[in-house]
């Protein structure tokens, strides 16, 4: 569970932004989204190969 705890005379706003940014940090938007939808072995495969295939056209490309 992330929480903060506000300081005295701390605005609202800063105070929202320091929490969403250990929202984000903590990786909570993106396990539910990843938990949301199941996703078959097999399309697991096939994203992770074209990931591999993209990362290595990257490479390819910094190095020319």
């Amino acid at each position: 569970m992330v929480g903060i705890i506000v300081q005295e005379g701390e605005s609202l706003d800063k105070a929202l932004k320091r929490f969403k940014k250990k929202y984000e940090q903590a990786g909570i938007l993106r396990e539910f989204k990843r938990r949301t939808f199941y996703t078959p072995p097999s399309v697991k495969k096939k994203m992770k190969r074209a990931k591999a295939i993209r990362r290595a056209q990257r490479m390819l490309m910094e190095q020319m």
